[in-house]
């Protein structure tokens, strides 16, 4: 008689595998290519969107912001100085600029264009770290402490043919009457990238006194903290400075990263899929060792094993097929993941290797030139991007893993309920 313990189950499996078949081949393959493919294209969007959304909170939004309004409130006579230095103190915040906005319109010599301008202190690029780091500047640097200075984004002084050292017109148009608009002019001092193409093309920086002069005493105070997830418990802390209305960086950019987060959530779902047809194949291999393995099954139902302990025998073929393709396809997931510059350049390189030689022997035998030009995954042409990054998030990580592994579990399982169909006396009537 079999003893209650199930520790005989892990044995006789392995003796299956061992003895038999083996792990198959298809299977593991199968769940390594599901997960490595999945661990690749959700690190390339990670790239991308946290590229955008750290563009967005480092330069644009903040991730906390007092909006301190010129009428209204008691808040526009506290200096902006004053306020940040209050604000600098809370615990959690790691940085506090006064800014102030304009809508205008940008003249040079090749034309205009319709910008935000926005007025930082000259000392902002030192009070604000992250958006120093997200500024590369092509020509120039931070440099806006003359009241006529200007700082462009690179596609705008492009699209305007200007560069560092020439002058342009602003005209406001933030104000309500056409009679209220300004025009003036401004030195450019420097020129800018940030990776984000709205900036790059519609954003100009001044001086925040020379802004005050165009725009009003109205500002708004931008928050950066040293873990923006932490938001909803500073926000208490900041408002308690002020009577402005606070706002976080949830609720200024809630339709967009909820774009982004459904985007995500179909992404998984579509290359999820691969997982189903996985689980179809093993569902299939198990199903077929069962019926291969009748008369042992037979004889284990014979010396006591029940129904749960026989089938957990055959899952435990599909344990190792999940375990062994999901470390596979995450280790080599996550090995292309942290180097996918390299690996796309790699790609490129063999498939314009086999285009070149495709163009080659086409052009030799119809007697024309052969075209010029290469494949790029993520062409200038067409894509704002001036490097990939892949950008791994360990519990998505876990959840790609676990997806594996539970198809090949899910499958055998299912696979193996014909295991109580199995009648001891009848698999052993002729044996």
């Amino acid at each position: 008689m079999i003893a209650p313990s199930t520790r005989w189950i892990g044995f006789v499996a392995n003796r299956l595998v061992s003895r038999g078949r083996g792990v198959p081949v298809l299977p593991v393959l199968g769940i390594a290519v599901g997960v490595l493919a999945l661990t690749v294209v959700i690190a390339v969007m990670n790239g991308f969107q946290l590229g955008f959304i750290e563009s967005i909170l480092e330069i644009s939004s903040y991730h906390v912001r007092l909006d301190l309004a010129a009428e209204g409130g008691t808040a526009i006579n506290t200096k902006p100085e004053e306020l940040a230095a209050k604000v600098r103190e809370v615990p959690g915040v790691r940085s506090a600029v006064p800014f102030r906005e304009i809508q205008g319109i940008v003249r040079g010599g090749f034309g205009q264009q319709g910008i935000l301008i926005r007025g930082l202190p000259p000392s902002a690029a030192k009070d604000d770290a992250g958006m120093a780091e997200k500024l590369d500047f092509e020509s120039g640097f931070f440099d806006i402490e003359e009241s006529d200075s200007i700082l462009l984004g690179a596609e705008l002084a492009r699209r305007l043919r200007v560069q560092k050292g020439d002058t342009l017109t602003v005209i406001s148009v933030s104000a309500i009457g056409p009679d209220e608009t300004e025009n003036t002019t401004f030195t450019v001092k420097g020129i800018f990238r940030s990776g984000f193409y709205e900036y790059d093309l519609g954003w100009a920086f001044i001086n925040f006194d020379r802004a005050g002069e165009m725009e009003g005493e109205a500002y708004t105070l931008g928050l950066k903290l040293a873990d923006r997830w932490q938001d909803s418990r500073i926000l208490p802390a900041v408002q308690k400075l002020s009577d402005a209305r606070v706002s976080s960086w949830r609720e200024y950019n809630q339709a967009f990263f909820g774009a982004l987060r459904t985007e995500k959530l179909f992404m998984f779902v579509l290359v999820g899929l691969i997982f189903i047809v996985v689980g179809l194949n093993i569902y299939q291999a198990q199903r077929r060792s069962v019926l291969e393995r009748r008369e042992e099954i037979g004889l284990l139902r014979a010396v006591g094993a029940g129904d749960r302990a026989v089938r957990l025998v055959f899952v435990w073929d599909g344990f190792l097929v999940g375990v062994l393709g999901a470390s596979a396809g995450m280790a080599l997931g996550l090995l292309i993941s942290h180097n996918i510059s390299a690996f796309f350049s790699l790609l490129e390189t063999v498939v314009n290797g086999v285009l070149y030689a495709v163009s080659s022997v086409s052009s030799i035998l119809s007697g024309k030139a052969a075209p010029e030009g290469g494949f790029a995954f993520f062409s200038p042409a067409v894509f704002y991007v001036k490097e990939i990054q892949g950008r791994v998030i360990f519990h998505e990580e876990v959840i790609i893993f676990l997806f594996g592994l539970f198809s090949a579990l899910g499958a055998a399982w299912f696979a193996s309920g014909k295991v109580s169909r199995v009648r001891p006396a009848e698999v052993l009537r002729y044996e």
